[in-house]
């Protein structure tokens, strides 16, 4: 289930760039418990076909944390999500820099993504939202 209409309201607001930690996890329902029930959180963005694994964005004031339930391709040692203007734009200066497996693209949750594997196995998962 994804949440678009959620991630476009939170999202809507003027940008500021910043990191996200995600966090890894294997089961988004007990992340969900957690996170939402016991640590008072709010879901600004879901994306899961299985409520099980994907992606659950958090936010609880002015913090922000997204929980990643084994997302293919991602690095397992950490993750950090970059909150940007322009995912082209870092684009652009980073591909002749460092090793991109694929170009920015649209995600069906609403965000422009792409990502990078430092030479340690983290994540660098770049996302613009869309407004």
């Amino acid at each position: 289930m994804v949440c678009r209409a959620a991630f476009r309201q939170t999202y809507s607001r003027s940008m500021t760039e910043r990191a996200i930690p995600i966090l890894p996890a294997d089961d988004l329902r007990t992340a969900r418990k957690f996170y939402v029930d016991a640590l008072g959180f709010r879901v600004v963005l879901e994306a899961s076909d299985d409520g099980m694994t994907g992606l659950l964005g958090l936010e609880r004031g002015t913090i922000r944390l997204t929980i990643d339930a084994p997302m293919a391709g991602h690095g397992r040692q950490a993750c950090v999500s970059l909150e940007v203007e322009s995912a082209d734009a870092y684009y652009a200066e980073w591909r002749s820099k460092v090793e991109i497996r694929q170009p920015p693209k649209d995600e069906p949750w609403g965000a422009r993504t792409f990502d990078v594997l430092d030479p340690f196995g983290n994540t660098i998962f770049v996302l613009q939202p869309r407004r």
